[in-house]
């Protein structure tokens, strides 16, 4: 068995900013029931302080309307969707970090689109008629909820890297869509914080090296560079899902530094900070692996890292109301989602839990190594242990402590949180009942258990694909008279 011996005067750099951002599917999405509640559920539970999605100016929204008066074409804006979109996350106690796309059909210069909703991808036809309606938007905004949307951040549009995303994977006309707007905004006011270019895997440095000395020819400085972080190899498709093998993690850590590295190649842009505005695992809304054990180990080694050389990190998205490829055909379809229909939260839900209850318990890091984080806080130590597909193992943990403590273990793995096992089990209904469906989430949280120690040194057991929190708090023992707790199990 593995010892750790923890010495309070060795700190460890550990930037947890878990609770920064999270994606969403399309933000006309928010419009609907079931997404909202699952919005709820992972604000109550993680809460999240910003939310990023695609559509802000696609069609569903409505904000971009033309009429004709007299002969002559003329624009105006409905923002009726929108606030009701906005009023919505704030009152869930979450703020939008607005992604400036897609194009509306009417203002497009062409007609490529992605996705089941048709979000069109082409350039402005006009960039004084696209730049006038972001504008439009943020003058809206504020007016509507005050100066504090002066701290929401900006990003302009989504993976211009992929054609997909951005017709011929323009690098130049991309480059004009930023530039344009970003004058445009900083015209209006100059303390928006706009970033981008938001790419995504492929040629991401050549991307991130000529966005930086654009931006230098340019004489701009962006407020933030923004790219996407996704760790598995190319999927195999059958039928409705996408299998993919995941990718070194520490190889990805290194893919990350190498973005950090070459903006900081550039004197001015030296110490800019990155977000990533999109992560996860598999880059497919039908990645099966999402659903999974496994999902949850892996994150937990990856936001031990994150923050390593990023400021932030989207994790993409909250929940599995989601239709870039079509209506899911069953519960467990590979969603992006850290919550399934019906709030059955999946393993990777209480990863990103686990993060965020470490977070309230303290700053300092006392320990951190390829499977396990410790910190230390006002209460005691507290920590998080991880297995990505390996052996079970166990490791005895030594911290400073002396005199009474009680320990708490949360438990998360294949065996006591495994919703997906359930769900399997019950001959995997595609509609799970509501007795079905109130079955497999009552199978879908941790185990928890409590002991009392003497001193700081126990050991804490791993499973393959588990994720274990720890809290180890000094024990306060005020028992009312004549209780006597071990008369009271014992008296039969």
């Amino acid at each position: 068995m593995e010892k750790i011996i923890v010495n309070d005067s060795k700190t460890f750099d550990f930037y947890n900013n878990v609770d920064h951002c999270v994606g969403t599917g399309r933000l006309g999405l928010a419009l609907t029931e079931e997404y909202l509640s699952q919005l709820k559920m992972v604000q109550e539970e993680i809460g999240f302080k910003n939310i990023r999605g695609h559509g802000l100016f696609s069609d569903d929204v409505a904000i971009y309307q033309e009429y004709e008066e007299d002969g002559v074409t003329k624009v105006e804006y409905n923002y009726t969707y929108i606030d009701r979109i906005f009023d919505k996350f704030l009152e869930l106690g979450i703020r939008p970090y607005l992604e400036l796309g897609f194009m509306p059909e009417k203002l497009a210069s062409g007609t490529q689109t992605i996705f089941y909703w048709k979000g069109n991808t082409t350039p402005p036809k006009d960039y004084k008629m696209w730049t006038d309606m972001v504008i439009a938007l943020l003058e809206h905004l504020r007016g509507r909820y005050g100066e504090e949307v002066l701290d929401w951040n900006i990003e302009v549009w989504n993976e211009p890297n992929l054609p997909g995303f951005w017709k011929d994977a323009d690098m130049q006309e991309y480059f004009k869509l930023f530039l344009e707007t970003f004058k445009a905004i900083k015209a209006y006011d100059s303390r928006f914080k706009v970033g981008g270019p938001a790419i995504c895997g492929v040629k991401d440095a050549e991307w991130i090296e000529a966005f930086m000395k654009f931006c230098k020819e340019s004489g701009i400085k962006p407020d933030a560079v923004t790219r996407h972080h996704y760790t598995v190899e190319f999927p195999e498709r059958i039928g409705h899902y996408d299998y993919s093998k995941l990718e070194d993690p520490y190889a990805r850590i290194e893919n990350l530094q190498s973005t950090r590295d070459i903006v900081d190649s550039f004197d001015e842009f030296k110490g800019l900070p990155i977000h990533i505005t999109e992560f996860s695992t598999s880059y497919t809304p039908k990645g099966v692996i999402h659903d999974t054990n496994i999902n949850a180990a892996y994150l937990a080694q990856q936001l031990s890292r994150l923050g390593d050389m990023n400021e932030s990190y989207s994790y993409w998205t909250f929940g599995d109301v989601f239709e870039e490829q079509g209506v899911p055909f069953s519960l467990f379809h590979g969603g992006f989602g850290l919550v399934a229909a019906g709030n059955i939260p999946k393993p990777t839900f209480h990863t990103f839990s686990f993060y965020k209850q470490l977070k309230n318990f303290g700053e300092t890091c006392v320990f951190k190594d390829n499977n396990t984080v410790i910190v230390k806080g006002e209460k005691g130590y507290a920590g998080i242990l991880w297995n990505i597909d390996g052996d079970e193992f166990e490791r005895s943990i030594a911290l400073p402590a002396n005199g009474e403590y009680t320990l708490i273990t949360k438990t998360v793995d294949e065996e006591c949180c495994n919703p997906l096992k359930i769900w399997h089990d019950l001959g995997e209904p595609a509609y799970p009942t509501k007795e079905q469906t109130a079955l497999i989430r009552s199978s879908a949280y941790p185990l928890i258990k409590s002991d009392i120690i003497n001193g700081g040194e126990f050991a804490v057991n791993v499973k393959k694909n588990g994720v274990v929190y720890f809290e180890l708090t000094k024990r306060e023992y005020t028992p009312d008279r004549g209780y006597d707790y071990d008369k009271v199990i014992n008296f039969h």
